[in-house]
């Protein structure tokens, strides 16, 4: 089954972000991800619980491809420019 990486992210440091996303993508493909969205327009109908500032969404061919990915060694050094960078949440939804 599908699963759903979803990332919702307050960019701090624009700059940095930039190279973040260009060494995140050949990490998260390599593990099958797919992006599906990556930080497009949004149309909010109600925040009663969360009010999303950027949405990413990428598709892992199952949970355990999603926690690869996560866990990894190779994206280690790149999530920490993430953390550096900007403030997320982060969850795995099974599709």
């Amino acid at each position: 089954m599908s699963a759903f990486l979803v990332v919702d992210t307050k960019i701090n440091n624009p700059e940095a972000y930039e190279e973040y996303k260009k060494l995140a993508r050949p990490i998260v493909e390599k593990f099958g991800g797919v992006y599906r969205a990556r930080g497009g327009a949004m149309e909010i109908h109600q925040s009663e619980l969360w009010s999303p500032t950027r949405i990413v969404i990428v598709e892992f061919p199952d949970v355990e491809s999603a926690r690869a990915f996560i866990d990894s060694e190779e994206y280690a050094p790149v999530k920490q420019m993430r953390l550096d960078n900007a403030e997320c949440t982060l969850f795995i939804l099974e599709g």
